[in-house]
């Protein structure tokens, strides 16, 4: 895996043990591109795997950044990933190695973007939308992202949110979800 844009583009990051679905590195770019400049932004990254997209948003400029991920195989290689970038960039990211839900029950925090990427058979996208609407962790011009297998129906409307996009990718789609 690579980093598509920004300061660290073309950085490779390592691929940690367990299972792992990287998001498609086209993907990566056209989401980032219809974001644009992130700099000054923040950026949650939940479900973060390698910690790809935390390090491109990073990458990007954004200067408040946290991850979460629950796999304790991946955490050596989430850190050593996250050290780089770091190191390069100068913006420390936080990362939270526990699950996602209990982290959105627990935060207290709130960000201008919002990456979910579970796992494609995980079930509950909607349920975690809402809870995250819902305990205002997201700032009020914010964006939420969800990445999601194209069999896996999302509505347009979640608690006090509102699907503004909707971007396929081949089988995945990723959902853009801003405050009513």
């Amino acid at each position: 895996m690579r980093i598509t844009g920004g300061k660290l583009k073309g950085r490779i990051i390592k691929c940690p043990d367990g299972v792992i679905r990287p998001a498609m590195d086209r993907m990566r770019e056209s989401v980032f591109s219809i974001l644009g400049d992130l700099t000054g932004k923040s950026w949650l990254d939940l479900f973060s795997g390698s910690g790809t997209i935390a390090l491109e948003a990073v990458s990007r400029g954004a200067s408040q950044v946290e991850l979460c991920e629950k796999d304790k195989i991946k955490v050596n290689t989430v850190l050593e990933n996250v050290k780089v970038a770091e190191e390069e960039c100068g913006v420390k990211v936080q990362c939270h190695f526990m699950p996602v839900e209990y982290f959105i029950k627990r935060c207290k925090k709130s960000f201008d973007f919002i990456f979910f990427d579970p796992p494609f058979p995980y079930k509950f996208h909607e349920q975690l939308v809402k809870e995250a609407g819902k305990k205002n962790m997201l700032n009020p011009d914010g964006v939420i992202l969800v990445h999601r297998p194209e069999e896996h129906f999302m509505p347009d409307e979640i608690g006090n949110l509102k699907r503004v996009d909707k971007r396929v990718y081949g089988r995945s789609i990723v959902d853009f979800y801003k405050y009513k």
